[in-house]
């Protein structure tokens, strides 16, 4: 096991956390650093980067060193392709879009890109992504068939061949941007599944979300445009309240 996947589950061990998303292409290596150093002071465990289509090698080393030189979280890469890597990040997510119809998301970037991650010494941890609708950008650009909000055996079903097939971390997206969060029914259904964490991201605005999705077993809270919104005020702050509450301060 990579040291920041035991450094992850020796956290989730003690109760859930929190993935700060900074995508590269809108935020400089000086603002990405002043929003990580913020979000770290609030108690968020790791920072993401990643989002945006088109990410050069050059701006995720960018910002990834000015993160890593502001903050001691780890710097995980929330990869879009091949092109966004970069040894200056700590490790990168190597990800299957479990639901889309192009097998390039599913499994042949994930060959081509392979080999590059071994040469620049990134930590891999496997995940299984899998979008719930409705989707936004990530289920057009991905070909996804969206997971819809009641099909809660759909879920499980995806997770748990993740799990089966070895993945480390299993990880629902409705989506940046998107109206609501993933509903709770489907996150408890998960996790009533799957033994590996489980990461849930979009539409998480504001600390009742978080609670909710935490009581329904999430592990780790992902948000990444109410920071970019709305900066590290009401929202985003609520949110790393209840992750505290919840293991215990």
């Amino acid at each position: 096991m990579g040291r920041v996947l035991e450094q992850l589950r020796t956290r989730v061990a003690r109760g859930p956390i929190h993935f700060t998303l900074i995508d590269p292409e809108k935020s400089d290596g000086a603002h990405a650093a002043e929003i990580a150093r913020g979000a770290v002071a609030l108690g968020s465990d790791a920072i993401m980067l990643g989002g945006s289509t088109g990410i050069s090698p050059a701006r995720m080393g960018e910002v990834a060193r000015a993160i890593r030189a502001a903050v001691p979280a780890p710097t995980i890469i929330f990869p879009e392709g091949p092109g966004s890597l970069s040894p200056d990040a700590d490790a990168i997510y190597f990800m299957s879009l479990l639901n889309s119809r192009d097998p390039n998301y599913v499994i042949r970037r994930q060959a081509r890109a392979s080999l590059a991650v071994r040469a620049l010494r990134l930590e891999p941890i496997s995940l299984g992504y899998i979008v719930v609708a409705p989707g936004m950008r990530v289920g057009e650009v991905g070909q996804v068939d969206p997971v819809a909000r009641d099909d809660v055996a759909g879920a499980q079903g995806y997770a748990l061949a993740a799990q089966y097939l070895g993945m480390q971390l299993v990880y629902l997206e409705a989506g940046s941007g998107a109206p609501s969060p993933v509903p709770v029914e489907m996150v408890r259904g998960v996790r009533s599944v799957i033994d590996v964490p489980l990461l849930v991201g979009g539409g998480i605005r504001r600390g009742r979300d978080a609670k909710a999705l935490i009581e329904a077993g999430a592990q780790g809270l992902v948000t990444g445009t109410v920071a970019e919104t709305e900066g590290l005020g009401d929202g985003f702050s609520e949110i790393l309240q209840e992750v505290r509450n919840a293991r215990g301060g």
